[in-house]
């Protein structure tokens, strides 16, 4: 079990960690929303099949609903973004920003209804994280970068965590399947079709020719399909259900450490003082707030406990 447990947790580390380089291969010479449409449509009809044969129940119209809202938000809001920004910044700069995804569920939990507020140690890792955030991205004045990166990108790439999280905490709610999976492909086979539409109607297709294609980014969208898709998500549900969260959560460490370091070795993305302190800073404050939803869940299991015993 244990061998399982780490294989399937590596899985997650290195896969996930390199997508953002597939994605900026992928880009190279295929438009962002066209890319995301065709992996999407690939491996969620790969997931949908495979648990239908597995028995799944069909799901109702008011589940595909459901996954339909779920799939725009992340992966047309989420993914479609970064896929686009990814033409303009670098992959690892844009995994740093898209690890502030925790910023935003902790901030939109607490302004849900019935939501979790904020302690003080979960508010103390925003303001890190945001501080990093600003160390990464912020104007040259403040923060003496001698390179800036491109702002409509870097802006496209702070909406995309906030739509993840919107979509993620819509989820929680939402009538979904129970199997993960079903899930999964249904958010992707919806997604695919939402994001069609947004490559339609922002002229992607215009003169565009598959024959235009580049090998590199072939084999970027083949991986992302393979291995971002399947295989990641494959691990990411069997440890939904093996893994302990406080093990669940390191992947937002490490995702960010990988992506920045592939970045550096095969795509020759910069790697300076400023990237390596923002980065320490930024997967620091995750941290945090992640150990802060870990003792409040116990604190609310040890005050409800004595209750049911009464």
């Amino acid at each position: 079990m244990k061998t399982k447990l780490w294989l399937a947790l590596l899985s997650l580390y290195i896969v996930w960690g390199s997508t953002y380089l597939a994605i900026r291969f992928a880009v190279e010479t295929m438009p962002p929303f066209l890319h995301a449409a065709l992996r999407f449509l690939v491996s969620g009809a790969i997931l949908y099949i495979w648990r239908i044969a597995a028995g799944d129940e069909k799901p109702t119209l008011n589940k595909w609903k459901s996954t339909a809202i779920v799939g725009g938000l992340l992966l047309v809001g989420g993914n479609g973004l970064v896929a686009f920004a990814e033409q303009s910044v670098p992959s690892g700069i844009a995994a740093l920003i898209i690890t502030t995804s925790p910023f935003w569920l902790v901030l939109f939990e607490a302004l849900r209804s019935g939501g979790n507020k904020p302690t003080w140690l979960s508010i103390l890792g925003l303001l890190i994280g945001f501080s990093g955030v600003f160390i990464l991205i912020g104007p040259a004045e403040f923060t003496g970068a001698e390179h800036q990166f491109d702002s409509f990108g870097v802006t496209l790439l702070l909406i995309a965590p906030v739509l993840w999280s919107l979509g993620s905490i819509y989820a929680r709610g939402a009538d979904m399947p129970k199997s993960t999976l079903m899930s999964t492909g249904m958010q992707m086979l919806t997604g695919s079709v939402l994001l069609f539409i947004v490559s339609v109607a922002t002229g992607e297709l215009s003169g565009f020719s598959f024959g235009e294609v580049s090998t590199r980014s072939w084999w970027g969208l083949i991986y992302l399909i393979t291995f971002g898709s399947l295989v990641g998500f494959v691990s990411y549900g069997w440890l939904l259900h093996n893994a302990p969260v406080s093990l669940m959560s390191t992947y937002a460490y490490v995702n960010p450490v990988v992506a920045v370091f592939l970045g550096w070795l095969l795509a020759g993305e910069a790697l300076n003082a400023r990237i390596a302190i923002a980065s320490v800073i930024i997967i620091g404050s995750v941290f945090i707030i992640n150990y802060a939803r870990q003792v409040a869940n116990k604190q609310t299991a040890r005050a409800v406990v004595p209750e049911e015993i009464e």
